[in-house]
């Protein structure tokens, strides 16, 4: 098993995407709270939910068999 520790620069994939994933979500919940016609914040939650759950299980999992 490898071990990956924090990155060590700004420039690590596994950084941006996470910092991507951040904004993006962030962004969704606001423009849900603020334009009326979006979909509830509660449904955007569990919908993300719902998504990133299986994948970062399927995340780890893949990492841990390496």
């Amino acid at each position: 098993m490898t071990e990956r520790g924090f990155p060590t620069t700004w420039r690590d994939p596994d950084y941006l995407a996470a910092i991507a994933g951040t904004v993006s979500t962030a962004g969704l919940f606001y423009y849900s709270a603020v334009v009326s016609s979006a979909p509830s914040s509660e449904t955007i939650g569990f919908v993300l939910l719902w998504v990133f759950g299986p994948a970062i299980a399927v995340y780890w999992s893949a990492q841990r068999a390496l």
